[in-house]
């Protein structure tokens, strides 16, 4: 299953612009094993995929500065990384400051590397060059082997980050690149088992954002089934967007891409519509995802508002005195991917998620301007069913404000503004307070009943929601499953969700364990993601895990299991348990106040588990793909998945 790496050419004056001289140390490597979540944000399943990450953003360095063209990641047994590249190799010259091996400066010493001025990369994703010293320190071991001139191999071992030995010479070879293999340290994160799929959508992404390098990824942990996928995107950024736009309805054919450069910095944006409600948008800055946006973001957004009213006005689809298109109406339906390319990003925070170069805005605003007005008077029909949609996004805003406004006349006539099923709680600071949206009137009954009046509030619900990845905000205030919810938060709904006026900081979903309460969970989660992206964001979504059985043996206390598993590890445990001892619960109704409180609502005996947008684009595909009209992609998704599931009504 493996592939050769094939070394790209390079002249013997491109080879000597990089070289031990162009690695600059800032300072030296502290103990980055005593505070990990400070250089890879946490030691969860988040930090152990992030190490990865940093590996490759080296390589894909090399191979934006034109020096690399295939890059390969295995999954080794063991779960050991190894990443290779066949880029320029890391210089292995003595560094003329430290007098060491440059490889063992790079894996040791905290920022230090050839990003830090010098004209080692013009650009660079590792600003803060901590990434290869940091898996160095938060790994069991590291082997980096490496060929910088086309004929020795050289190779070093490091152990928690401590050199085993100096950079030494165990063969030769004639193509430059490095290899660094890896075993993540179990003392130091929570969990060491690496999720393929996970590290297959970060490599998508990168070779999305790397026109013409391919990335191989191969799991060889099991050898009878050895998995690998291969990503190569000569359309860039372009092919980015159409993957976005798989399970969806593209409102014109061709995907709209724009570039544009300005002294060292560049940017290619892409863009198309489809016939969905929500807009999607991925930036990026030397490939390093910007997920609060930045200066970039805003050029974008504020030029795209600017010449879809200025094109609107000339085509006579609004009149100069009517209301101009909002930013909210030129981007519904919107999947737009931003990359942007400058010499000395300014990142905010040690986790680089926005950009702070105010020159980027003015680049990509100018550009946007300049090509899309073009495009849109060379391309009439792509203009006018791009029109169509803004316009019909206006119509719609200005629905959701007359029908806003009427549930706001309504409440305001109510004896209480709050939903009438909602019994809330006494404490009113949001920091202390938690909100159960709990499924069915007769769960929410013993909900009320066990609940800690202090600061526990339920509001129950009852049937089917609106599927809100069909439908648009207007008709979101009307709904009368929704508007509870809506209603109970305080804090809006769509452009206008304001997280800090939240009245729970926690929102914790309670439905059955069964198909129809995972349908519930679903239809909700999707709510949240479209109108309320910030509630998630913040942290602030549960999921209650109510527990699917209780096992009762004699006089003993009862013992309560989550799954099948967790029943029969009880079940041996206390010897063997009677048929009549086990009881599988169909839905929370079938609890009293007492076991709901015990088993879902207690802190100190619950369960819950946290939503977080770890990955926006993936899941806007997960929920396009579930929820949306597209049922082919829907069927093969569940064709694939089918061989997983164990128990149907779990």
């Amino acid at each position: 299953m493996s592939e050769e790496i094939l070394n790209t050419p390079t002249s013997e004056e491109e080879k000597k612009e990089y070289g031990a001289d162009q690695i600059q140390i800032l300072e030296g490597l502290e103990a980055v094993r005593k505070r990990p979540g400070m250089y890879i944000g946490t030691t969860s399943i988040r930090g152990l995929h992030h190490l990865v990450h940093e590996i490759v953003d080296n390589a894909v360095d090399e191979a934006l500065a034109g020096f690399c063209n295939h890059i390969k990641v295995d999954i080794l047994p063991g779960e050991i990384i190894r990443v290779e590249d066949n880029g320029r190799g890391i210089p292995t010259g003595k560094h003329p400051k430290t007098g060491t091996s440059t490889v063992e400066v790079v894996y040791t010493i905290l920022h230090a590397g050839g990003k830090f001025g010098g004209d080692g990369y013009k650009v660079s994703g590792g600003l803060h060059g901590v990434g290869a010293s940091v898996v160095n320190a938060l790994s069991e071991w590291t082997e980096v082997e490496v060929c910088h001139d086309g004929t020795d191999l050289m190779k070093q071992r490091f152990e928690r980050g401590v050199p085993c030995y100096s950079l030494k010479k165990i063969g030769e070879r004639d193509y430059t690149g490095t290899t660094v293999t890896f075993k993540p340290d179990p003392e130091i994160f929570e969990e060491t088992v690496f999720e393929y799929d996970t590290l297959k959508a970060l490599l998508r992404e990168a070779a999305f954002l790397t026109a013409g390098l391919r990335i191989t990824l191969t799991d060889l942990r099991n050898p009878e089934e050895v998995e690998q996928d291969s990503f190569y995107y000569e359309g860039g950024v372009a092919s980015f967007v159409e993957y976005l736009n798989t399970n969806k309805t593209p409102v014109h054919d061709k995907v709209i891409f724009m570039k544009g450069a300005r002294d060292d910095s560049s940017v290619e944006i892409a863009i198309q519509y489809n016939d969905t409600y929500n807009e999607n948008i991925l930036s990026f800055a030397n490939n390093v995802r910007t997920t609060e946006g930045g200066m970039h973001e805003t050029g974008f957004k504020t030029a795209l508002t600017r010449v879809i009213n200025d094109y609107a006005k000339k085509k006579n689809f609004i009149k100069d005195n009517d209301k101009v298109l909002t930013g909210d109406d030129v981007r519904e339906g919107l999947a737009a991917v931003i990359s942007v390319k400058l010499r000395e990003p300014q990142f905010e925070g040690q986790t680089k998620t926005k950009l702070g170069n105010s020159e980027i805005r003015t680049l990509v605003d100018s550009m946007v301007q300049e090509k899309l007005s073009a495009f849109l008077e060379e391309n009439p029909v792509v203009g006018k069913a791009i029109l169509e949609k803004a316009v019909s996004a206006a119509r719609a805003r200005e629905a959701a404000r007359k029908a806003k406004e009427a549930t706001r006349r309504k409440s305001a006539l109510d004896s209480a503004s709050l939903p009438g099923k909602l019994a809330d709680c006494q404490d009113k600071n949001p920091e202390n307070t938690e909100i159960y949206i709990v499924e069915g009137d007769s769960a929410g009954g013993s909900a009320k009943q066990g609940r800690d009046r202090k600061y526990q509030a339920i509001l129950p619900l009852w049937g089917k929601m609106l599927n809100v990845e069909k439908a648009r905000v207007d008709r979101i205030f009307g709904n009368d499953r929704l508007a509870p919810i809506i209603t109970a938060l305080g804090a809006g709904v769509g452009s206008e969700f304001d997280v800090e006026k939240v009245r729970y900081h926690k929102v914790i979903i309670m439905a059955d364990a069964d198909v129809d309460g995972s349908h519930i969970r679903c239809l909700l989660l999707t709510f949240f993601f479209r109108f309320m992206k910030p509630l998630i964001e913040a942290g602030y979504v549960y999921i209650a895990q109510p527990p699917l059985y209780k096992i009762q043996k004699g006089k003993l206390p009862p013992r309560y299991a989550f799954d099948e598993k967790a029943m029969q590890e009880i079940v041996e445990e206390l010897g063997g348990v009677p048929e009549d001892g086990i009881q599988r619960y169909k839905g929370l109704g079938e609890m009293n106040p007492e076991q709901l409180w015990e088993t879902t609502m207690d802190p100190a005996n619950r369960t819950i588990l946290k939503v977080e947008m770890a990955d926006a684009a993936a899941a806007d595909e997960a929920f396009t793909l579930l929820m949306g009209d597209m049922v082919g992609p829907r069927r093969e998704y569940i064709e694939k998945h089918a061989k997983y599931v164990t128990n149907l009504d779990i």
